[in-house]
């Protein structure tokens, strides 16, 4: 690979004022610095990108971590914090794996926004105690150098079982997500909750994982346990499409014999037939506001920590009985 040396060398000048000439310093003159940038293009030199960083100590290149990209969640949030970033001059790479987890203490990226259970809290303090800058957006986590950027789940699990129970529905199985993460954490906790607000109501949990599959499994058991109208709270909408999928092959009919309520509206849910009820919330502006409070600690200017608010969308998947 060709060094600065090698141009040095064949211009007949000095290492620095190759350096010079590279980085467009004054220091130099045109004349010598249009002959140096020649040699450096006959040679081919690429510059050595992870030098030039540690020694500006940026990159202008900030990550986000997931623990991983299947499904249909991720691009309205990806495109929030794109284009947001974009607009500052910054670039974004999406990480996943335990490797990645180096591009932090390595200085590759300026700072992280994480939305990673395989990240532990222990592992991100650590890095927040070396100064590296996090937003998290799938955690509570309290240190100067952590921005949390949480969505209301609360709130949307506690307006979804309402929308239930309201269309007169008693009997409600609840998709679960996995075990781990923690908005499917949040979420079974509000239903639980519920749950104990309305002794009257029987609520049935069934173990899911935020995927398709784990919605048809869930289906299937719902039929062989029911022989009467009974309602599903989908954890997330994945799970609610995955029933549709096995209804479709049945006899039972969403919105009469099983009435289903998802979270998340992802763009399918518009398309189902009868309509997805499920709660929504901008994913575009979640990545949005997690990018921008990332750039203010990368600036040393001061955030507070935001919050995404939902609202229940109303579909023919839920009817009253």
């Amino acid at each position: 690979m060709v060094s600065i040396k090698d141009i040095a060398k064949k211009a007949g000048v000095s290492i620095s004022t190759v350096s010079y000439a590279l980085n467009g310093n004054p220091k130099v003159t045109q004349e010598t610095s249009a002959r140096i940038l020649a040699i450096a293009k006959e040679l081919n030199y690429i510059p050595n990108a992870a030098a030039r960083n540690l020694k500006k100590r940026e990159t202008k290149i900030l990550g986000v971590f997931l623990t991983d990209y299947s499904g249909a969640f991720y691009g309205q949030l990806l495109q929030g914090m794109r284009e947001t970033l974009s607009q500052k001059g910054y670039e974004l790479i999406v990480c996943s794996g335990k490797r990645s987890h180096l591009f932090l203490p390595e200085r590759m990226i300026d700072g992280a926004i994480i939305l990673d259970e395989t990240l532990s809290d222990e592992e991100l303090l650590q890095y927040a105690d070396l100064g590296h800058k996090l937003v998290v957006l799938d955690r509570e986590l309290d240190h100067p150098n952590i921005s949390q950027v949480l969505l209301d789940n609360k709130a949307g699990a506690t307006l979804a079982i309402n929308h239930l129970i309201d269309k007169g529905h008693r009997k409600i199985y609840v998709l679960t997500g996995p075990k781990g993460t923690y908005d499917s954490i949040q979420r079974l906790n509000a239903v639980r909750q519920a749950a104990s607000r309305h002794p009257d109501i029987d609520f049935t949990e069934i173990e899911g994982n935020f995927i398709k599959s784990s919605g048809e499994k869930a289906a299937k058991q719902i039929l062989e346990e029911s022989n009467q109208p009974v309602a599903v709270f989908c954890l997330n909408d994945e799970m609610a499409i995955g029933i549709y999928d096995y209804l479709s092959n049945t006899d039972y009919k969403v919105g009469k014999d099983i009435h289903i309520i998802g979270f998340d509206n992802i763009e399918v849910s518009n398309y189902v037939h009868p309509r997805l009820a499920t709660i929504d919330y901008s994913k575009w502006r979640w990545g949005a506001v997690g990018s921008e409070q990332l750039l203010k600690l990368i600036a040393n200017e001061p955030v507070e920590h935001e919050r995404i608010y939902v609202t229940v969308i109303e579909g023919e998947s839920v009817t009253n009985i």
